[in-house]
């Protein structure tokens, strides 16, 4: 498995760090932690695919984001002693990350501070992918933002391939990852469906052409 995360780090540093890294296995609806937990682990994904959550004022559950292989989270535990979690991450199917706890990180990185590449790779990456969402909640329109999301669900769930992709994820999930309500992703995903981009299912979307949908999402 290589993880996109470590582009550009020297391999034996990285190889330092999947050396203490714990092997794991999650069943299907199986939490990994809560918000609120003590945050002393990395978890970098193998296999499977896991949602992000978080608790609304409201009181309802939102999406921020699905990972897949190559992915990581609690990349927070890596920054200091004493943190909580922010959201709870719950296994979409059987998923085995690599888990590193937060101790065995920081004595890695004072043996080898090489590894202190990996944590900087980590932390822009995440910065980055926030910054990407964050500027799309600022200035692109709500029908674009749901099709930017499917096409990353599209890249999660797919095989690098242009054939069909199976999205196992409700539209309130998907409402969730777009900052929208279910009724307007139930809107954008019918024009999809009648353009012949996706197919509905219950409880999943069938994409059928991505180009198409990509093309619809531009500014």
């Amino acid at each position: 498995m290589q993880w996109a995360i470590f582009d550009g780090v020297a391999d034996a540093d990285v190889q330092q760090v999947l050396a203490i890294a714990r092997r794991r296995r999650f069943a299907k609806g199986e939490v990994v932690f809560h918000a609120q937990d003590p945050a002393d682990t990395i978890h970098l994904i193998e296999r499977g695919r896991f949602a992000v959550r978080v608790q609304t004022p409201y009181g309802d559950t939102a999406v921020l984001t699905v990972l897949g292989p190559g992915d990581l989270f609690g990349e927070l535990a890596l920054l200091g002693p004493d943190g909580r979690r922010t959201a709870t991450v719950e296994s979409l199917e059987t998923g085995e990350p690599r888990s590193i706890l937060h101790d065995d990180f920081h004595a890695l990185r004072r043996r080898y501070p090489g590894v202190n590449e990996v944590l900087i790779a980590i932390l822009v990456g995440e910065v980055t992918r926030l910054s990407r969402h964050l500027l799309d909640a600022l200035y692109v329109g709500v029908d674009s933002r749901v099709r930017r999301r499917l096409l990353e669900l599209v890249a999660v769930y797919g095989d690098g391939g242009d054939g069909e992709v199976t999205i196992p994820l409700r539209q309130e999930d998907l409402a969730g990852l777009a900052g929208t309500s279910r009724a307007t992703v139930n809107r954008v995903l019918r024009e999809e469906e009648g353009r012949g981009a996706l197919r509905l299912a219950r409880g999943r979307v069938v994409v059928c052409d991505r180009d198409g949908i990509e093309a619809r999402c531009r500014i």
